[in-house]
């Protein structure tokens, strides 16, 4: 990755955050983009004592402007882009008639449509280099997960927009991977929507029990570096999908099962 250039969307906590010193570490130019100003600060001051290359964008990515101007800047600072990690996500909770139509546009704001604008932009110098397109999604991007409408369906979206991508330029040497991590220890499930759009608080699931961001960054990078097309990171998840093409009623029931026994479930 050595002087590569790669940008980060939702880089201030979590996955994002630990992609930031992953790629850093095998060389890469990061550029570092979330909401909030003051935690990429702060990482990139981190990352800068180590003497890595690093560049902090304060960037809404639901925003069409603010991601406009994300690759000007990278384009500004650094000259040219290799890599663009669509991270930047939130997610949700709560049962499809209880939860306001406004929930589900903010997540198909951020998460499908901050992919496409960050893309949009950032491909034609992509191109350039022969370079990634990342979207880091999850199972619900492949199997709808019962109480998380909104975050399976921007998912879903995600999907078919990165596939289509990839078809686009199978004969000009784009890489186009999808990852999907298992459910990781990080903020978004604390920052989770319910249905009135406020935040849930804590995540009712035991974060002993998950991967970690730092995990998850190093399984990203090897993807990178190898152009996979997809990387599902969890057994877990590679038999949800094996068995939904063989058996889509055995793993709705095998879902809806799983998800039920979260604590304080929307639906039983």
């Amino acid at each position: 990755m050595t002087d590569q250039v790669v940008i980060i969307t939702g880089a201030s906590s979590g996955i994002g955050k630990a992609c930031g010193y992953v790629f850093s570490e095998k060389g890469a130019q990061v550029v570092l983009a979330a909401r909030n100003q003051e935690k990429l600060n702060d990482i990139a001051d981190k990352l800068q004592s180590l003497n890595r290359q690093v560049l902090a964008v304060q960037t809404d990515v639901s925003r069409e402007e603010d991601c406009k101007s994300l690759i000007d800047k990278t384009l500004e600072h650094f000259g040219r882009i290799d890599v663009l990690i669509n991270n930047a996500g939130i997610s949700m909770r709560g049962l499809f008639e209880d939860t306001s139509l406004d929930v589900l546009r903010q997540l198909m704001n951020t998460n499908f449509w901050g992919t496409v604008y960050c893309t949009h932009y950032a491909l034609p110098h992509i191109l350039k280099n022969n370079g990634s397109v990342v979207g880091i999604s999850s199972i619900g991007g492949f199997q709808g997960l019962p109480g998380r409408t909104g975050y399976s369906s921007s998912k879903f979206a995600m999907h078919g927009f990165l596939e289509t991508l990839r078809v686009e330029h199978l004969k000009n040497g784009l890489h186009v991977m999808i990852a999907a991590p298992g459910f990781t220890s990080t903020n978004v499930r604390k920052a989770a929507l319910g249905p009135d759009g406020q935040s849930q608080g804590e995540s009712p699931r035991d974060e002993n029990k998950m991967m970690s961001p730092e995990r998850v960054a190093r399984i990203i990078a090897k993807g990178v570096k190898r152009r996979k097309r997809l990387i599902i990171m969890t057994l877990e998840g590679k038999l949800t999908v094996f068995i939904r093409r063989l058996a889509p009623k055995l793993i709705d029931k095998i879902t809806y099962r799983v998800m039920s026994r979260e604590p304080d479930s929307p639906f039983n």
